[in-house]
């Protein structure tokens, strides 16, 4: 099949290198000539592990192309996936102004072409946007009806980020909302190679299938977290107590672990996103209220329990292992490392911060630190170190031979206690010292 994909970021191209994976013709589409040249060279604007590969791998063969005139890859394709940003407003709310520029710029292409085209949804939006602003759009200038003359679908991705690859072409499931059979036959013949259950709804269905995954992840973390903090003060371990709430097969294990909270692309957006289309609604939503706050507590918390475990921070040298929001990604978005930092700077700390991959986007957020690939320099610099990305090789590090250290405070319990010896050491839902 001949696809055109709108949107070369991040879930734009794990999108387009997964299809061409399954044998088609894939077309990026992207106004910014800068970055269609890094892409065509095989390498990837953004760090996730496998990408560069098959990218080099689909390029050569002639799979992957790239252009900047979208209309024309339209009208060479059978179907065009959007895959454009929708960040959050400062109200929490979706920016959907890219969104309605993709949709306007499909429509007046489909408006000279004759075949029937599908278009899909495949960016994170509010339950409605599939079925109002881009039919509508879609419909308006085209001149055509959506369900009849041309597909319209929504289908969510469902990626974690450092794993993309593998969840691409080993989804748990493939929800494909439409409003017509001809598309979903399509959908169907397009997806049916991956061996996954295909789930049809109607596109608000799949919108709100994707928002509902993403805020109960995010709502199985901030309740490990607050269940922490009473076990930190009770004398437990939380990674004992989540083991055996985990082992009920009606609660699974999976994103019951302590942490300094959840970052990322998705799970701050999308439960503000919920949380700002409810308010829209009239409707309360304190269990998402309080997921947030919850996620805004845990930073603090990790600073303020080293604070009163091991003295005043203010003028000491802290080292801060991880930038990024978790490993294997260079993406900084919500990550838990910005607020820790400017809360040890707000305490009057010395500052410096190692990552293996994503400091030159974290200088961007806080320039006015120092930065180093050096992880043996820097903890031969530091009294304190923060370890705030589960990157392995922190666990691999000699903490024997830091016997300088005043403490290792982990908060993504990356390090076995075991191997801390005589440096003095705490983990994120431990007991207190």
């Amino acid at each position: 099949m001949n696809i055109s994909i709108i949107g070369t970021g991040y879930v734009g191209l794990t999108t387009g290198i997964a299809l061409a994976e399954l044998g088609n013709q894939i077309i990026l589409v992207d106004l910014i000539k800068e970055k269609l040249d890094i892409i065509m060279s095989g390498v990837a604007p953004f760090f996730e592990p496998g990408v560069n590969e098959l990218l080099s791998k689909h390029i050569r063969t002639g799979n992957i192309k790239t252009t900047m005139d979208g209309a024309n890859a339209i009208m060479v394709t059978d179907m065009t996936f959007i895959t454009v940003g929708t960040p959050s407003r400062k109200d929490g709310s979706m920016d959907d102004s890219h969104i309605r520029s993709a949709s306007k710029m499909i429509g007046e292409a489909l408006k000279d072409k004759e075949d029937f085209h599908v278009v899909v949804m495949k960016s994170t939006v509010v339950p409605g946007t599939t079925l109002g602003i881009i039919r509508e759009t879609i419909e308006r200038q085209s001149g055509k009806k959506g369900g009849s003359d041309l597909g319209i679908a929504m289908c969510p991705e469902f990626l974690r980020e450092g794993a993309a690859m593998h969840d691409s072409m080993h989804p748990d499931r493939v929800v494909v909302g439409c409003i017509d059979d001809r598309t979903y036959e399509i959908m169907e013949r397009l997806f049916s190679p991956l061996g996954s259950r295909i789930l049809r709804t109607s596109p608000t269905a799949a919108e709100m299938i994707k928002y509902a995954s993403n805020s109960l992840l995010a709502t199985k973390i901030s309740f490990t977290n607050e269940i922490s903090r009473i076990c930190e003060k009770v004398g437990l371990d939380v990674y004992e107590i989540m083991e055996g709430v985990g082992l009920d097969f009606r609660i699974n294990p999976m994103f019951l672990k302590a942490g300094a909270g959840f970052g990322g692309s998705c799970f701050p957006k999308d439960v503000s996103a919920l949380m700002n289309l409810a308010k829209q609604l009239d409707l309360d939503t304190p269990l998402l209220n309080g997921v947030m706050k919850n996620n805004e507590i845990q930073p603090q918390h990790l600073v303020e329990v080293a604070e009163r475990t091991f003295g005043p921070l203010g003028g000491r040298r802290v080292a801060v292992l991880g930038l990024a929001f978790k490993p294997d990604t260079d993406d900084i978005r919500e990550t838990r490392s910005l607020p820790v930092i400017r809360a040890l700077m707000d305490r009057g700390a010395v500052v410096r911060a190692t990552d293996p991959k994503a400091i030159g986007n974290f200088k961007a957020a806080i320039p006015d630190i120092v930065y180093s690939d050096d992880l043996e320099e820097i903890l031969d610099w530091a009294e304190f170190v923060f370890i705030l990305t589960e990157w392995p090789e922190y666990g691999t590090i000699d903490w024997g031979s830091k016997t300088h250290l005043s403490a290792v405070i982990d908060g993504r319990r990356s390090v076995d206690p075991v191997s801390m010896k005589n440096v003095k050491y705490w983990a994120i839902g431990s007991p207190l010292p």
